[in-house]
C-alpha cells in the first residue's frame, strides 16, 4: 500500500504542478476563457489511461500461464524504462519546466487556426505522459502484489496529490518541491531495481531466461517474503528471499549506474569570459 500511495503522490503531483502551471499561466495573461480547453485536455489524458489500464489488465486476465508470466516481465521492464527515463528527465527538466509551458502556451494561442485544439494537445500530451507512467508502473506493481491494499494506497496518493497541488495553486501551502522530487526519485529508482529483478524471475518462469541461476543466499527460515516484515521490504525494496546471481546482479548493477547518474551534481551553466575592453566602456 506504501509503495503506491508514494508513487502516486509523487505523479500526480508532478501532474497538479503541470495543470497549475498551465491554469496560472493563462489566468494571469487574460486568457481565461481558454480554461474548457485545459479541463478538456485533463479530461483526455485521464480517460486514455484509465482505458489502456483496464485493457491491458483485462487482456492479461485471459493469457495461459506462459504468456502471463511474459506479459508480466513486459509490463515489468516497460516500467522500469519509463520510471528511470522521468527521473533522469525531472532532474534536468525541473529548472526550466515553467518557462517551457508557458512558451508552448505562447505558442499555441498565438496561431491564428485551431488554438482551442492546439491547447487542448498541449494539456493532454503533458498529462497523459504522467498518466501513461503510472499505469505501467502500477501494472508491475499490482502483479507482482495482488490485492486491494495496492489500489488503495494508490488511490489515497492521487487524493493527496490533488489537494496538495490545489493548495500549492493557490498560494496557502510550501512545499520544497526539489528536495520532494529528489527524494521520491530515489525512491522510485529502488523500487525500479525490485521491478527490474521480478520481471527477470518471470522470463525464467516462462523458460526464456535460464542463465545465471544459481541461488546466492536463501533467508527464507529467517524472513520469509510471506512474513509482515519480509511483505513490506518486498513492497518497498523488491526484497527477495532466494534471489539468483542474475537478479542480485540486475537489481546491484541497477542502482550503481541510475543512483550515480540522479545524484551528481547538476552541471552550472557556464558563462562567457567578460572582455576586458568591454568591461571598461
Amino acid at each position: 500500500m506504501l509503495v503506491p500511495f508514494l508513487i502516486m503522490l509523487r505523479e500526480g503531483l508532478e501532474a497538479a504542478l503541470i495543470v497549475g502551471i498551465v491554469a496560472g499561466y493563462i489566468s494571469r495573461s487574460g486568457r481565461g476563457a481558454w480554461m474548457p480547453a485545459v479541463w478538456s485536455g485533463i479530461f483526455l489524458a485521464v480517460a486514455l489511461s484509465l482505458f489502456v489500464g483496464a485493457g491491458l489488465q483485462l487482456a492479461s486476465a485471459e493469457f495461459p500461464q506462459r504468456t502471463q508470466e511474459l506479459f508480466e516481465a513486459l509490463v515489468g521492464f516497460v516500467a522500469v524504462a519509463i520510471l528511470t527515463s522521468m527521473v533522469l528527465w525531472m532532474r534536468k527538466a525541473a529548472r526550466s519546466l515553467k518557462s517551457e509551458l508557458q512558451g508552448s502556451i505562447d505558442q499555441a494561442l498565438g496561431g491564428t487556426r485551431a488554438q482551442g485544439l492546439a491547447l487542448v494537445g498541449l494539456v493532454f500530451f503533458a498529462v497523459a505522459r504522467e498518466g501513461l507512467e503510472s499505469v505501467f508502473f502500477l501494472l508491475a506493481l499490482f502483479q507482482q502484489s495482488p490485492g486491494a491494499a495496492g489500489p488503495l494506497g494508490a488511490l489515497l496518493g492521487v487524493g493527496v496529490s490533488a489537494l496538495l497541488g490545489a493548495a500549492i495553486y493557490a498560494g496557502g501551502v510550501r512545499l520544497d518541491l526539489s528536495r520532494f522530487f529528489r527524494w521520491t526519485g530515489v525512491f522510485i529508482l529502488v523500487v525500479a531495481a525490485g521491478l527490474l529483478a521480478g520481471s527477470l524471475r518471470h522470463l525464467h518462469e516462462a523458460g526464456v531466461w535460464n542463465a545465471l541461476q544459481a541461488t546466492v543466499f536463501d533467508l527464507t527460515p529467517v524472513l520469509p517474503v510471506d512474513s509482515a516484515l519480509g511483505s513490506v521490504l518486498s513492497g518497498l525494496f523488491g526484497y527477495m528471499a532466494d534471489p539468483n546471481a542474475g537478479e542480485l546482479l540486475a537489481y546491484v548493477a541497477y542502482l550503481a549506474v541510475t543512483l550515480r547518474l540522479f545524484l551528481r551534481p547538476a552541471a552550472s551553466p557556464t558563462r562567457a569570459p567578460v572582455r576586458p575592453a568591454a568591461a571598461l566602456r
